[in-house]
């Protein structure tokens, strides 16, 4: 076992819920020069370090005094497991029995981990294994960043040097826009160079659609966005994400263009999980291409559907798979396609659940269609 948290009384402060001028201001109450908290900072995150008395060139009237007050913790880890693909998982631990999962993903030219945001989620969406877990609560920034924190260390990652985190996609368990604060801080400490030291365009918000969050992330913090949109027309696309009936394609898809218009230079990538007999026909590809043709910048991450027990859907077939992405790609949308990674340890897109102690009820409900569906069946 990895990384477990270090033990502390309430009391104490976790520095990992301090960006870079959290951590100043938190140095100056204690009477110290921010440089010092500069300092520690890279002992943090580029040693990954959490035992204050081996940050060597920190004097120890300084080193007694951050052990009095504060400490690093990062979360427990209660589990880990490889794929045979190179995809390993995490099951981190929270308070009250909770916990949340993160995945990093190995490519021959990168490496990404993905990043969980809330205990559960709250938004519903049919297709997702962790809607049907239900709903806790948002993470801190320690337990966020936190998360790459334990990666690293198990991965080796040392930054600038030796880089195994290359990207980082805020794709996990949760919405990441409803815990606004917290995951623009740890993007922060993510982006910052006394941090993990990632490009913008290597940091990767993804949303359902929060239309008034979109644009305060773009006034907020220099990352890239990614969008589920997973249907083209209002009517399906409610059906499979819900807060479509509140932000609806249009009020999206307009606050994708004035994420364009204030970040010139960038792009949007659109996520479209495709699911058998259910968005994966050429009329929905012909949606999607008119929808495009308004961005023609961006371009459209296609997800076969991963499998989970108790859902519905169903994953497309290759065939079918291969000629929707035909289709976009003969309307000139720059179309890619998920690879799917980590299936067999449940890592894969849509597949996360952890460990939720439900305020939602939905653990319940989900569990009461499962029981119905099997007494049909017998």
């Amino acid at each position: 076992m990895m990384n477990q948290a270090i033990s502390t009384t309430s009391e104490k402060v976790n520095l990992l819920d301090f960006d870079r001028q959290g951590l100043r201001d938190f140095f100056a109450q204690l009477g110290e020069k921010p440089y010092r908290a500069e300092q520690v900072m890279k002992w943090i995150y580029h040693r990954l370090e959490d035992n204050f008395e081996n940050m060597t060139d920190v004097g120890k009237t300084l080193r007694a005094k951050l052990e009095a007050s504060c400490y690093v913790g990062p979360p427990k880890t209660l589990f880990e497991k490889g794929a045979v693909d190179g995809t390993h998982k995490w099951l981190l631990g929270m308070d009250g029995g909770n916990a949340i999962e993160a995945v990093y993903i190995p490519e021959p030219t990168r490496g990404t981990l993905c990043v969980s945001s809330q205990v559960g989620c709250g938004l519903n969406c049919q297709f997702c294994s962790t809607a049907t877990q239900g709903f806790n609560r948002n993470l801190s920034t320690a337990e966020v960043i936190g998360q790459m924190w334990v990666a690293a260390k198990y991965l080796g990652n040392v930054t600038h040097q030796n880089r195994r985190i290359t990207n980082v996609v805020m794709m996990g368990m949760g919405e990441p826009l409803l815990n606004f604060d917290n995951v623009t801080k740890a993007m922060s400490l993510m982006r910052d160079d006394l941090g993990f030291g990632l490009a913008a365009k290597r940091v990767t918000l993804s949303t359902a659609g929060l239309v008034p969050m979109i644009d305060k992330l773009s006034e907020t913090i220099d990352v890239s966005l990614a969008v589920s949109l997973h249907a083209a027309n209002d009517e399906l696309r409610t059906e499979l994400v819900p807060l479509n009936k509140r932000y609806p394609i249009a009020e999206l898809m307009a606050s994708c263009q004035r994420w364009l218009d204030r970040k010139p230079r960038t792009s949007i990538t659109f996520e479209y999980t495709l699911m058998k007999g259910v968005n994966d026909q050429p009329e929905h590809a012909r949606q999607l291409i008119k929808l495009m043709r308004r961005m023609p910048t961006c371009k459209v991450n296609l997800i076969p559907f991963n499998p989970f027990p108790g859902t519905r859907f169903e994953r497309s077939d290759a065939e079918t798979i291969r000629a929707f992405q035909t289709q976009l790609l003969n309307a000139h949308v720059l179309t890619m396609l998920r690879r799917t990674r980590g299936d067999d340890i449940d890592a894969a897109c849509g597949q996360l659940k952890g460990q939720v102690l439900d305020r939602t009820r939905r653990q319940a409900e989900f569990r009461k269609r499962l029981d119905e569906g099997a007494s049909h069946a017998a």
